[in-house]
């Protein structure tokens, strides 16, 4: 057997060979990158979750608010300096730092509260979100002379009224006229002369408009319109019963949620905190209040009054808006942290009010209605692979919450 190849040959295969690791280079190249655009996405929207939370109260990425514009520190300050302030701002300003120290004067000297529970994982992925914001076009922070945000116009209940009054005004108008017209037309007949008896009687006859109402016809139709009229409100009293949509109750301390969460954007869980994990999304403690007014607004009549409840260590009486019967049970975390319903869902756009109502009725029809209507989320959530699996041969809809026992009575009376 012959060793010798030839030159071609070995050529040929040397070729061959680097084409092959060329590939797998590339393909090893393109995987890497795709987990790369994976992991940033992850760490962008983590981010994102992060700054609402806990930064977007005083901080802009493109704009000043009760503290500096975000965009571009990551060229101003260095990753290591930045994670140090955002773990403990007051520390890196009282070691004298040039840059902190200017700062902290030219924002009134307001102390940003210390994140030492961040890790230096979350600062990076804040920082990163903070990067891609800053690439979208500039957003505008609008204010009003009072502070206190702008609110969605509704149409008073009044407007619907007078369009109701106006409407019964138009049909008096053409009921006039309409005798007006009847009026001209006998006129005209009598004077032309030349009618039959009949007709005659027809013209100048007169309406016992006495006796009409004195008729059974009348009288059963004027009992009828009055019962209707009488069951109808009874029935809408009881519908009613329990019922406090629109409930708007004066507070002890007057707190604008379209200031706070509208104007200022502060999400919805650096206050209530026990949303996502427990039944009850909680009323913040004075304490939260406290992380943002202990430098602002502190001369406030209304803020003064959280210093003097603490002072005392009395508890702010709030009054409860969205009040369930005892015999009706609702989770919160169920519904926000597994179901990932956003809270406009059923409190309404509360970013907009400046005194909270309730937005929804909250009776049991309009829980049915939604059990009814709403799809499961299962993404990323084994528990449900099984019931999706035995629904999908059943059914090509969607599984809805009335699928895996929504409407069962327990659910929600125990």
């Amino acid at each position: 057997m012959s060793l010798k190849t030839s030159p071609s040959t070995v050529v040929k295969h040397v070729l061959i060979f680097l084409f092959f690791c060329i590939g797998i280079a590339s393909i090893a190249q393109e995987a890497d990158s795709v987990a790369a655009a994976s992991d940033d996405t992850e760490m962008i929207a983590k981010g994102q979750t992060l700054f609402q939370q806990n930064c977007a109260q005083c901080h802009r990425v493109q704009a000043k608010l009760i503290g500096p514009a975000l965009a571009g520190i990551n060229d101003r300050r260095e990753l290591s300096w930045i994670i140090n302030f955002v773990k403990n701002s007051q520390k890196v300003i009282t070691s004298g730092d040039e840059y902190a120290n200017n700062l902290f004067n030219e924002y009134n000297k307001v102390e940003m509260p210390a994140f030492d529970f961040f890790t230096d994982e979350d600062i990076t992925s804040i920082i990163s979100y903070v990067q891609t914001e800053a690439g979208k076009p500039a957003e505008v922070v609008q204010t009003s002379d009072a502070g206190q945000g702008a609110t969605t116009a509704q149409a008073p209940t009044g407007y619907l009224i007078a369009i109701l009054i106006g409407l019964l005004f138009v049909i008096f108008l053409i009921l006039i006229v309409l005798i007006l017209i009847v009026g001209i037309l006998k006129r005209y007949l009598d004077q032309k002369g030349d009618l039959g008896k009949a007709d005659q009687e027809v013209v100048s006859g007169t309406i016992d408009w006495g006796k009409v109402l004195r008729s059974k016809a009348a009288m059963g139709a004027i009992a009828f319109v009055f019962t209707a009229i009488v069951l109808k409100s009874v029935i809408d009293g009881l519908y009613h019963i329990g019922v406090q949509q629109d409930y708007a109750p004066t507070q002890p301390i007057l707190f604008s949620h379209a200031r706070h969460a509208g104007q200022f954007a502060i999400d919805c869980n650096y206050c209530h905190t026990g949303v996502r994990k427990s039944k009850s999304a909680n009323i913040p403690s004075a304490n939260i209040c406290m992380n943002c007014h202990t430098e602002i607004l502190r001369d406030s009549p209304e803020i003064q009054k959280i210093y003097t409840a603490l002072a005392n260590d009395t508890p702010i009486e709030w009054v409860r808006v969205h009040n369930l019967p005892d015999l009706a049970y609702f989770n919160h975390a169920q519904h926000v942290q597994v179901a990932n319903i956003e809270c406009q869902t059923c409190h309404g756009p509360v970013e907009e009010m400046e005194v909270v109502r309730q937005f929804a009725p909250l009776t049991m029809g309009w829980c049915i209605d939604c059990h009814r209507k709403t799809d499961v989320n299962t993404r990323g959530n084994g528990y449900y692979n099984k019931l999706v699996e035995l629904h999908e041969k059943n059914s090509k809809e969607p599984m809805k919450v009335e699928d895996i026992g929504g409407l069962e009575c327990a659910r929600c009376h125990y």
